[in-house]
C-alpha cells in the first residue's frame, strides 16, 4: 500500500499525514477506519494549522456518524463549519 512508502518519514512530514489519511478514508469498515482517522487528526493537530486540519476533522465527523455515534459526528461538524466561516467568509457557507 502507498502509506508503507511513507512510513518512515517523520510524523510532521506532510506526506506521511496525507498518506495517513487516504489509508482511512480507503478503509470500507467505519470501525477499521476510526482509529486510522483519529491518528490522523492528533498528527495534524500537532504539527499542522487550525486550517489545515478541516479536511481531516470532516472525516472524523463522518465515519463517527457512520458508526451512529451522532452526538460526536455533530460536535465535529460545527467545529468544522464554524472554522470555515470564519477562515473563508459567510459568502462561502
Amino acid at each position: 500500500a502507498c502509506w508503507k512508502t511513507y512510513l518512515g518519514r517523520p510524523e510532521a512530514d506532510a506526506h506521511r499525514t496525507m498518506a495517513i489519511q487516504a489509508l482511512g478514508n480507503a478503509i470500507s469498515s467505519p470501525g477499521e477506519a476510526l482509529p486510522v482517522l483519529e491518528a490522523s487528526l492528533a498528527l495534524r493537530r500537532r504539527y499542522f494549522s487550525e486550517e489545515d486540519n478541516l479536511v481531516a476533522q470532516a472525516n472524523l465527523a463522518s465515519c463517527l456518524g457512520d458508526l451512529g455515534r451522532d452526538d460526536e459526528a455533530l460536535v465535529l461538524r460545527r467545529e468544522v463549519y464554524t472554522r470555515r466561516v470564519a477562515t473563508l467568509g459567510a459568502s462561502h457557507e
